[in-house]
């Protein structure tokens, strides 16, 4: 049974590697993309910013992905981003994705934001199932100031 909970402190480094070897599965590019974000490695301060949450899913005391709800940077104050929602192949096809997307949404929701906007890639097909069915939209541009210029997919949903 896989619990999805707050991150702690001692997770940074479980989540850091958990990102960087899904994007290194999935051969996105180390430029342009999560991988060189330097929030990474301290994701639990990073989100201890108002209006913000991230999430992890352990299964038997491993970290095997997570998510997390953060202000759009450059944008309005009422649009949030989903951010850094990976999974490793143990977690995938349990319907965690779902369960993340909901607790997200749930959160974005209670603190006020109006919008959700993400990044992918193109080829991150389930990912782009799973948002499609949570009601996201794709854009034609991309939204504020992410520093992932290596992902050409965005996409956004009204809360």
């Amino acid at each position: 049974m896989a619990l999805i909970r707050s991150i702690q402190p001692a997770d940074n480094p479980f989540i850091a590697q958990v990102i960087r070897d899904v994007l290194i599965e999935h051969n996105v590019p180390k430029v342009g993309t999560a991988y060189a974000d330097a929030s990474l490695d301290c994701m639990f301060e990073t989100y201890l910013t108002p209006k913000s949450q991230y999430f992890v899913v352990e299964k038997e005391g491993k970290i095997i992905g997570g998510a997390g709800i953060h202000q759009l940077e450059n944008e309005a104050n009422t649009i949030c981003e989903l951010q850094k929602m990976y999974f490793l192949p143990e977690a995938r096809g349990l319907g965690l994705g779902a369960e993340m997307m909901e607790k997200c949404l749930a959160f974005a929701k209670q603190v006020s934001y109006e919008k959700c906007y993400l990044e992918t890639m193109p080829y991150m097909k389930d990912a782009q199932k799973l948002y499609l069915k949570f009601g996201f939209d794709y854009l034609d541009q991309p939204m504020g100031c992410t520093g992932h210029t290596s992902c050409p997919v965005w996409m956004i949903k009204i809360l």
